[in-house]
């Protein structure tokens, strides 16, 4: 490209006599990343030229021509059609020199907006549709892990603290709290979804403009409204508007989330995938091979969801770094907020796609599950409450408890098959009914309680679960 071509070609190239350098070029381009904005872009300058038309500064014959072009530039994009140049920069300007070819009165669409406004408007008009993306996905998530714990209110596992037996659950029930979790990654998103409703534009590059125009068309004709009045939400300070990345890092922090709950998830199944557990059965779409080993069967969904969790969390780290030192309003490190973004949005949706695909295969292994259920000191907390209600202090009771099951390891005999006579020279108050404790139709029939994992409290759980997601 000759020099004089690049010189005409940037929008801020009047003040200079040198057009950028090749080197200079490559480095500050942003079109190979943010051409991911260019349906948000039109949308905005769509509504930027309706407002300019309904305000006098162009005619409606003028309007008519850039909305016209507009909406045939985005037909191209969409066709895979439309020639990016990263010489041009950004979306930005790609778009103002295609639409200018063709529609001379184009040269007046950036009247009253900057570059900074401009993003700002594409980037949360992005993150309503993020936001919307990630919620249906959530959600989609949600009826499939309901159904996976309906279909396994009936199995029972082991729970676990510090990787240790604990106390008994239903496969429901730990299921049920994967729900919970992803049900408060929707609120999350829900919010970030309010707070990018909110128009930027006219805010300028940092002072609005001494033009007539009207933001709060503009917000209107973009959907920039209250849902409940349908009033337009315009942003109160210009500079605050275009140098503000709360909402990256609010999106960004979703996400991240997003992530440590999925890699929580991945870490319960790959656990229950082991052969020394083997409380699953992976279907073998998500799973792969060894190049080595014929007989391995890897969990690599599962794992991959896990390091796509570092992944999310240093993409938000990134967005913290990047915001920390800088002085209002905008500067050019702020082209570098789009990447992480983009990325988180990216890796979020595909995991949850995977997860939702996984949970509706995945199959547990009734055998295995009870196997380890059947471990009878899942239930010596169970003993302590018994010794409760005979009268014995807790300290006391958990004290008893742990010599009872202190004497069962020395003498490797299960807990439950201790002589009476070793049960009552440890706890006095004992009785002879102390072995009913170690039933586990008895342990879940004693947890009916709000947020338990009793028998109807799971059923009651998952129907007001269905309720809740249709």
């Amino acid at each position: 490209m000759k020099k004089s071509e690049k010189k005409s070609q940037a929008s801020w190239g009047g003040r200079f006599s040198e057009a950028p350098s090749d080197l200079m070029l490559r480095f500050s381009e942003s079109v190979s990343f943010d051409k991911l904005l260019a349906r948000f872009d039109i949308q905005g300058s769509t509504a930027h030229a309706k407002m300019l038309a309904k305000v006098g500064i162009i005619t409606k014959s003028e309007c008519s021509q850039i909305v016209k072009g507009l909406a045939n530039i985005l037909k191209k994009i969409e066709a895979g059609d439309f020639q990016w140049s990263e010489s041009l920069e950004d979306v930005h300007m790609n778009i103002e020199q295609a639409l200018t070819k063709d529609v001379p009165a184009a040269a007046k669409l950036h009247t009253a907006r900057s570059r900074n406004d401009q993003v700002a408007t594409d980037m949360r008009l992005f993150f309503k549709y993020a936001c919307s993306e990630v919620v249906a996905k959530l959600e989609k998530l949600l009826v499939t892990l309901v159904e996976l714990a309906d279909q396994n209110k009936d199995i029972f596992i082991p729970g676990y603290t510090h990787l240790q037996r604990a106390q008994p659950v239903s496969v429901a029930h730990h299921i049920l709290a994967w729900v919970e979790m992803f049900a408060r990654d929707i609120e999350r998103f829900k919010f970030a979804y309010d707070a990018s409703n909110v128009s930027p534009l006219g805010s300028g590059a940092i002072a609005g403009s001494t033009l007539p125009i009207d933001r709060l068309e503009t917000a209107t004709l973009m959907g920039f409204v209250d849902e409940q009045t349908g009033e337009p939400i315009v942003t109160g300070n210009s500079m605050d508007a275009v140098a503000d990345r709360d909402l990256f890092l609010e999106f960004a922090f979703a996400c991240a989330t997003v992530g440590i709950h999925l890699s929580r998830v991945s870490e319960d199944v790959i656990i229950w995938n082991t052969s020394e557990f083997a409380f699953v059965a992976l279907p073998d779409a998500f799973t792969t091979g060894s190049s080595l080993m014929p007989q391995k069967k890897n969990p690599d969904a599962f794992e991959l969801m896990r390091g796509k969790s570092a992944r999310l969390i240093g993409n938000l780290s990134n967005l913290f770094a990047l915001v920390k030192g800088l002085p209002l309003t905008y500067n050019r490190d702020l082209q570098e907020d789009k990447p992480p973004i983009f990325d988180s949005f990216a890796q979020v949706s595909i995991c949850l796609d995977v997860l939702t695909q996984c949970a509706k295969k995945m199959k547990f292994v009734k055998e295995k599950c009870d196997i380890a259920v059947s471990d009878p000191l899942l239930l010596a907390t169970d003993l302590a409450d018994y010794f409760v209600m005979q009268g014995v202090p807790f300290r006391k009771a958990h004290h008893c408890v742990g010599e009872i099951v202190a004497l069962a390891e020395k003498t490797k005999t299960p807990i439950n098959e201790l002589a009476d006579k070793d049960i009552f020279a440890i706890c006095d108050k004992a009785d002879k009914n102390w072995r009913k404790v170690f039933d586990l139709k008895r342990a879940f029939a004693m947890r009916e309680k709000i947020g338990m994992p009793g028998a109807n409290q799971i059923k009651s759980q998952i129907k007001a679960w269905k309720e809740i997601i249709g």
